[in-house]
């Protein structure tokens, strides 16, 4: 199937327009988004996404749109485990709540360029040179060993300290306070950056490692450059939304890194049998195709949402999910009643407080395994519990 230059350029702008919607109508003025907001318009892009791979089926056939489901969704996934990345970035540099919609939706076009000039190189490679299959197979496994390897030993790396920050640190005076959503400030005279412009170079820092894992682990799904664009563009947008809604429940979803490990593997193995199958290789069978079984695109969609949707109940429903969302709502509710205003209702803060205990009662029969695990820090988790039931037996006094 051949995709004309006609339904390229109707896409790109459409994409465009998607984007300059964003920005001037919820970006533009700095605001922290509700969680109506948020959902809505998370729902509408999910929407578009969907109903695009509906225009694919109409336009190229069953083939091309179950190609785009599959990338759509793998992409989506990965998406999601980008947000925690962005997320230590943030809380890293401070970046004021409100301020973070565009810091978001910056990250999310130079996601998008960054992945474009990866897709147009690889798709290029590819036509080429059919043995770049093997080097896109050993990456993605190579990257699920790593996932693994993360969750094992449990190492963490300053995201929000890459190498684009240091250099950005050395080549420009910076300081160390934000001057509203203002990329640069003036100082003694002198135009000095800010942290805004900081975090976003190391967004974009962050963006072009993650291009590296994506892309060949969609070209692992399909060989067509507009098929891999289309999934991975409509897979970033409403990241921003996306971020807003599911902010607190990030964190629940504590068996994602082995999900997404679990498909990084398989594709890396699919492409692998696709290597062998175009092999052209004089020192694998003198060059000649190996005839192995290939893993057609139904099942590896079959693959990817069932090992989703298992990584999903896992987090949430496990003892060590259950744990995690009890010691996540005590500290939530705990700190829901120490913002509550001077003049809140009694009767709102017994309710409150009656939660607060409930799940704080709860919260005493978890293992101590899993306590030690999931809380950072146990005198500030006490300390917070303690000063919010000191803050309630104040007022009812």
């Amino acid at each position: 199937m051949y995709i004309t230059g006609l339904q390229w350029g109707v896409t790109i702008a459409f994409i465009l327009g998607l984007l300059a919607y964003d920005f001037f109508f919820h970006v533009r003025k700095a605001h922290e988004p509700t969680i109506k907001e948020a959902a809505v318009w998370s729902a509408v892009y999910v929407g578009l996404a969907l109903a695009f791979g509906l225009v694919i089926l109409w336009w190229d056939g069953p083939q091309f749109a179950a190609e785009y489901y599959g990338g759509y969704i793998t992409e989506k996934a990965l998406s999601v485990d980008n947000l925690f990345v962005f997320l230590i970035i943030m809380a890293s540099f401070k970046v004021p709540r409100a301020d973070q919609q565009k810091v978001l939706l910056f990250g999310i076009i130079f996601a998008i360029i960054a992945r474009t000039i990866f897709i147009l190189l690889g798709a290029a490679a590819i036509e080429r040179w059919s043995w770049v299959f093997y080097l896109f197979g050993l990456i993605l496994i190579y990257t699920a060993g790593n996932l693994i390897k993360g969750e094992i030993t449990d190492t963490e790396e300053d995201e929000a300290n890459n190498f684009m920050v240091r250099l950005a640190k050395k080549l420009f005076h910076t300081v160390d306070y934000y001057d509203g959503d203002k990329l640069f400030t003036v100082v003694n005279g002198k135009k000095v950056m800010t942290p805004m412009l900081l975090v976003m170079v190391a967004i974009g820092g962050t963006d072009i490692l993650f291009a590296l894992d994506s892309i060949p682990a969609i070209f692992g799904l399909t060989q067509e450059a507009y098929i891999v664009f289309t999934a991975t563009a409509f897979s970033l947008m409403g990241l921003r939304q996306l971020y807003f809604l599911i902010d607190g429940l990030l964190d629940r979803l504590i068996y994602l890194s082995w999900g997404l490990s679990i498909i990084l593997a398989f594709i890396g193995v699919k492409l692998l049998l696709h290597a062998l199958h175009e092999n052209t290789l004089g020192f694998i069978n003198d060059g000649q195709p190996v005839h192995v079984f290939e893993i057609e695109i139904h099942q590896s969609l079959i693959v990817i949402v069932g090992v989703l949707v298992i990584t999903v109940l896992a987090s949430l429903y496990s003892p060590k999910g259950k744990a995690l969302g009890t010691i996540q709502r005590v500290q939530t509710l705990s700190q829901k009643y120490l913002d509550l205003p001077a003049d809140a209702s009694p009767e709102e803060r017994a309710k409150i407080q009656s939660q607060l205990e409930e799940a704080t009662a709860k919260s005493r029969e978890i293992p101590q395994k899993y306590r030690d695990e999931l809380i950072e820090s146990e005198t500030e988790y006490q300390d917070l519990v303690a000063r919010a039931r000191g803050e309630h037996e104040t007022h009812m006094s």
